[in-house]
């Protein structure tokens, strides 16, 4: 066994999640992902090392931050808090330093027996359908980790769900099928220049490797976010609906209306993000009625 299948980055657990598949569950949010999704609701999970999250907005320009800081990347000047992330190794001394809980390790390393005790203080809740899921970033970039926690929770009876972008080649998920109880699978544009410009590559490993899993009789969910301007149009609709017809195995789509959470976690780490504007209920639930209509199986509609 190696090193990396004992420890891994991981930058949040989630207790008691309902969103994240079937029932009560545990989310473990490991760093790293291999695509760069404009709309991304959790852009601090994409680079894989761990960063220093600054919220300018609770700062009190205190300059406790500076003066713990060992390689001189805070300085407050005019009133400003200056952060030079250049210099930064993300040793998280200016987080403990900061008086305001301004400043946050985004990313730390962790071993499969601190996830697990985690995990195992919320079995009790997990009753037939809750469990574990394994999130990003994409939680593949660390496979050897996520095959190491995937394992030890398959000793405990802990079921197991996995998402993923789709973007890996067969032998990554041939290794974690045994493993899987749910594939909670990505599916973004159905035109591949959309998709290459919104995501960074296009769609063809994706919907081959959907269709691998499918074939290979792993259950998988397709998970589809919705953004306005960008794949909210009758071709992608009918993309999905042909989908859960062709592949009458899967256990059917879920459509993710847009949302903004991406924003503020994306200013807390100064990374560029593209921001789209948000549908009502109304238009979110007009588009699961034209899939429907299509003969799209989809599994959040009242």
């Amino acid at each position: 066994m190696t090193e990396n299948a004992h420890t891994g980055i991981v930058f949040g657990i989630q207790r008691l999640s309902i969103h994240d598949g079937p029932g009560i569950r545990t989310t473990v949010f490991l760093k790293g992902c291999n695509v760069n999704c404009k709309w991304c609701h959790n852009p601090e999970g994409i680079p894989m090392q761990p960063l220093i999250g600054l919220n300018q907005e609770r700062c009190v320009r205190c300059g406790a931050c500076a003066a713990a800081c060992p390689n001189g990347c805070h300085s407050i000047e005019n009133g400003e808090h200056r952060f030079d992330r250049r210099a930064c190794e993300a040793c998280g001394k200016c987080v403990d330093a900061c008086p305001v809980q301004a400043l946050d390790l985004i990313g730390k390393r962790m071993t499969a027996d601190e996830v697990m005790k985690v995990v195992l203080k919320d079995q009790k809740y997990y009753g037939e359908d809750g469990g574990v899921t394994l999130s990003g970033g994409e939680a593949l970039m660390q496979k050897d980790f996520a095959l190491e926690l995937m394992r030890r929770c398959r000793e405990h009876g802990i079921r197991i769900a996995l998402e993923t972008n789709g973007v890996h080649r067969k032998e990554t998920y041939d290794a974690v099928m045994p493993y899987v109880d749910l594939f909670l699978y990505d599916y973004k544009a159905t035109d591949p220049e959309v998709h290459k410009a919104y995501v960074g590559c296009d769609n063809r490993r994706i919907l081959e490797n959907l269709r691998y899993l499918h074939d290979s009789g792993a259950r998988v969910l397709v998970r589809c976010p919705i953004i306005p301007g960008v794949n909210d149009n009758q071709t992608h609709f009918d993309a999905i609906a042909q989908l859960t017809v062709q592949l009458p195995k899967l256990v059917g789509a879920e459509i993710l209306p847009y949302h903004k959470l991406g924003v503020s976690k994306a200013k807390r780490i100064d990374s560029e993000y593209q921001e789209f504007e948000m549908v009502d209920a109304s238009v979110s639930d007009g588009w699961k009625r034209y899939i429907q209509s299509k003969g799209g199986r989809l599994v959040n509609v009242e």
